[in-house]
């Protein structure tokens, strides 16, 4: 079955490229990404030998792993090359789409902000997955559905009024019911998928569209429109901004989803769910009295 091209990804590593020399100084969501998988992993009380990266950017998150207790080796992989030229230790130019780590070869996958870019997240998931030693773990953050929610209300309402319609512009990011399915059907054991909201404020809404910019995050839907922006439509997409969201000091919020997942490879030994009608304690012992006719 084909996939559907969702992300042009050929731009995606091009603006990618662009944005290497300054991204250190626009990577604030990756640093709050790294402080929490860093945490997560700290309670995690194993060793891991061969650890990937994947999406690693410009090395943020593996120089990170790279200092925790337990792990060893980590391989930073990601496609753009002059962002890939920023990390550390082993490092692979590789596509998030098609990881060249053969099957039962590691010990812990992480990544950071990049999975929700990829066109067949569930065929990552699976490469992942297969990856993975028995009872090896994966611990990715995704952005969410919620992301950029009032960027996307903004655009929609501008275009809407002064185009007759409306392009995309603000990617389609999946639901953390949506994600947490997909763990289950890749094939993980114990999958968990949890989610956090982060809200930045910024001077106006140009601001937000800049650092978007920045940080290599701008546009890159493959049915983007390929005609320039009209001034007076950007002009009043901002205004629609300000008004429907714009805050009391008068900055605006912008809304990032974060949506950590959780899964293991299967192995033998991992705690399984007890097969229907399999209980040994009837509920009215735990109650102690018989449920009432039509409780």
């Amino acid at each position: 079955m084909s996939v559907q091209s969702i992300f042009d990804r050929h731009l995606l590593v091009q603006r990618r490229n662009r944005a290497a020399d300054r991204i250190a100084d626009h990577d604030f969501l990756l640093r709050r990404v790294a402080d929490d998988l860093m945490e997560r992993l700290a309670a995690v009380n194993r060793t891991f030998a061969s650890v990937a990266c994947v999406g690693a950017y410009h090395g943020l998150l593996g120089r990170r792993l790279r200092r925790l207790p337990g792990v060893e080796t980590v391989t930073d992989v990601e496609p753009a090359a002059r962002l890939l030229s920023q990390c550390d230790g082993p490092r692979l130019g590789a596509d998030e789409e098609r990881l060249p780590f053969s099957e039962q070869s590691l010990d812990l996958v992480v990544s950071g902000l990049a999975l929700h870019l990829v066109n067949d997240l569930p065929g990552t998931l699976i490469q992942i997955r297969r990856a993975l030693k028995p009872d090896g773990l994966m611990l990715a953050a995704l952005l969410g559905g919620m992301t950029l929610a009032e960027l996307r209300t903004a655009f929609l309402a501008a275009e809407e009024e002064l185009e007759g319609g409306a392009s995309p512009r603000v990617a389609p990011f999946a639901d953390v019911r949506d994600l947490g399915a997909l763990l289950q059907r890749a094939g993980f054991a114990l999958p968990v998928a949890d989610s956090d909201t982060v809200t930045v404020t910024y001077k106006d809404p140009l601001a937000l569209m800049l650092e978007l910019r920045a940080m290599g995050a701008s546009n890159a839907l493959t049915e983007r429109s390929r005609r320039s922006l009209r001034r007076a439509t950007l002009a009043r997409a901002m205004e629609v901004y300000a008004e429907r969201f714009g805050l009391s000091d008068g900055r605006v919020p912008a809304t990032f989803e974060i949506v950590t997942l959780t899964g293991w490879a299967p192995h033998p030994s991992q705690p399984k769910p007890l097969r229907p009608g399999s209980a040994t304690t009837r509920l009215v012992d735990v109650l102690g009295k018989e449920p009432r006719s039509g409780d």
